[in-house]
């Protein structure tokens, strides 16, 4: 049984709740999106918050952290682009027709999602408008990004030269499909078929060719991005798949069913189930050997990731957890009760490291016990040859 734990700082400026938490490539900062129409800048540092983004006339959905700029969308259909030094709204991106409710930043890029059943491609610095990705019969809800380059064979990139120029873009929506689009052209490459249910969530694998997607049917479907084909089809949950971790071939997929489960990927066989919230699992990270999960029932928990055994739950929120970071041994969480919480886990951290200590120096024991013992039967084994005269 876990024992609970108390906020090292509870930060209560948003006047609204929090929907999402970004955390710099650097560690340095922190940023907060809110229904109060606001982001907030923090330091990693000091928990303070040194920014304050307004200007968005409406709830902000989404929003992502760089080292020099932040990004964040809205339900007044926009996004807008802030330096992360004077708070200034260096740029606003419009054209999307509804609430944008996702963005994804890579490279010169800022892709966006949005209700209007499109998904856009901008430029960075120009303030604007690259390309469309028309095709969706409803929302599109998540977003990942690879280059071909990332998933094409040598002898496959000299058959494909042109379309090593090209990056792609993966779309899941509420009409129950996957899509591939290129960047370049908007075109569609492959729809991937086979949920029933609205898609999620999207985690991409690109140094083996797999995406995962979960969904309301209560599936995660694996797919090759290479040829579009469903590898396989992980079932056990009973309800919606929200959220999706991939640590080291092991897949982590948080449920309103209360549960998450640890599966591993290659063969499919769920290894693990993670217990003991009291409503979905809204939100999941991995970290050290430790799962730490965000519910609806306003708890995060910590457990171990290899056993299952719940070791922590943190208690303060008064509702759903929407998103988790971690920072040098720090636990952030995001509610929409408006608060970002702050949580010292390094007596969780030191105590897993010294279990995963413990069960190696067990197992290298283990190990050389076999080893001696296979070394002394192959010698008996020798000499019985011997005297049977074989």
């Amino acid at each position: 049984m876990g024992n609970s734990g108390s906020a090292v700082k509870v930060c209560t400026d948003h006047q609204g709740g929090i929907n999402w938490l970004s955390l710099s490539p650097d560690g340095q900062r922190l940023l907060t999106g809110s229904e109060d129409g606001t982001a907030r800048l923090w330091s990693t540092a000091d928990s303070q918050c040194h920014g304050h983004f307004q200007g968005h006339e409406s709830y902000i959905t989404f929003c992502h952290l760089e080292n020099e700029a932040a990004f964040t969308c809205s339900a007044d259909h926009t996004i807008r682009k802030w330096d992360v030094v004077t708070g200034q709204c260096l740029a606003i991106y419009r054209g999307h027709t509804s609430i944008v409710n996702r963005i994804l930043v890579a490279k010169d890029y800022l892709f966006s999602g949005s209700y209007d059943r499109t998904a856009r491609c901008w430029s960075v610095d120009k303030e604007k408008q690259i390309q469309e990705f028309r095709g969706h019969r409803n929302c599109v809800l998540t977003l990942a990004h690879y280059s071909s380059r990332d998933v094409l064979e040598e002898e496959e990139e000299e058959e494909e030269e042109e379309r090593m120029s090209r990056d792609l873009l993966v779309t899941g929506s509420t009409d129950c499909t996957v899509k591939v689009w290129w960047v370049s052209s908007g075109r569609c490459y492959q729809t991937l078929l086979g949920h029933t249910g609205a898609v999620l969530c999207l985690i991409l694998d690109a140094p083996n060719r797999e995406l995962f997607s979960g969904s309301t049917d209560y599936t995660i479907r694996t797919w090759n991005i290479v040829t579009g084909e469903q590898l396989k089809v992980f079932k056990e949950h009973q309800g919606s798949v929200i959220c999706l971790e991939l640590v080291n071939r092991h897949l982590y997929s948080g449920s309103a069913d209360r549960t998450v489960k640890c599966w591993l990927v290659d063969t499919g066989e769920r290894i693990q189930t993670y217990k003991s919230h009291k409503h979905s699992v809204s939100t999941l990270k991995y970290h050290a050997g430790i799962l730490f999960t965000g519910s609806g029932d306003a708890c995060a928990r910590a457990f171990n990731s290899k056993s299952g055994v719940l070791q922590k739950i943190f208690r303060g929120h008064k509702f759903i957890i929407n998103c988790i970071q971690i920072h040098n041994e720090l636990l952030y969480t995001a509610s929409h009760d408006g608060t970002l919480r702050i949580w010292d886990i390094r007596g969780i951290c030191k105590r897993n490291k010294r279990r995963l200590k413990k069960e190696r120096s067990v197992q290298g024991r283990s190990s050389q016990k076999g080893s001696l013992s296979r070394l002394f039967n192959n010698k008996v084994g020798c000499m019985v040859q011997q005297e049977n005269g074989e």
